[in-house]
């Protein structure tokens, strides 16, 4: 059984899911509640309930003081056993990568095993399904460029933005 939560922080709504083991899936902030319900839906089976746990508050705390600017790491059961061994391997280096730094791709694949395999840690880092927690979005392409970012690259702009990190990034004519 697969319980979420859904609740509204400094950003939009957010939601996350957790299995026995620990959390499975984070929603990063949305407008809506349903569209937070649709994502959380996605990422658990049919056995899915809304419930409030306390491992799910205490992820809604974390979460909400990191959005906040109070919190810069997380003390949270995590179940990444639904990912592939090599995307087991990728989350689990991200997890290494500290607040208020970045690391390129290239740098992450020649961690987890060599830098040939730079294009299929894209897909580990874009199939992530607790960001935040598991800090994806600090990882950026070889020249510093933003890179891409599966909830969207204004969330990545803003997340590293809140840990300082965005004024490292080479800008290529954006259009804000």
């Amino acid at each position: 059984m697969r319980r979420g939560m859904i609740f509204k922080a400094r950003w939009g709504w957010m939601g996350v899911a957790e299995s026995e083991k620990g959390l499975v899936a984070i929603v990063l902030p949305q407008n809506s509640k349903a569209a937070v319900a649709a994502d959380l839906r996605a990422h658990a089976p049919a056995t899915f309930e809304e419930s409030s746990s306390a491992r799910l508050r205490r992820a809604r705390q974390q979460l909400r003081e990191y959005l906040a600017g109070r919190r810069t790491a997380f003390d949270l059961p995590l179940d990444l056993s639904h990912g592939t061994r090599f995307q087991q391997r990728v989350w689990k280096q991200l997890q290494s990568v500290p607040y208020g730094r970045l690391l390129s791709y290239g740098d992450l694949a020649c961690r987890v095993g060599g830098r040939e395999h730079a294009r299929a840690i894209g897909g580990a880092v874009g199939a992530n399904p607790l960001p935040i927690v598991v800090p994806c979005h600090r990882i950026v392409a070889h020249d510093a460029s933003i890179g891409g970012f599966s909830c969207g690259l204004p969330a990545k702009r803003k997340l590293l933005a809140l840990e300082g990190t965005f004024s490292q990034i080479r800008h290529k004519g954006w259009d804000w």
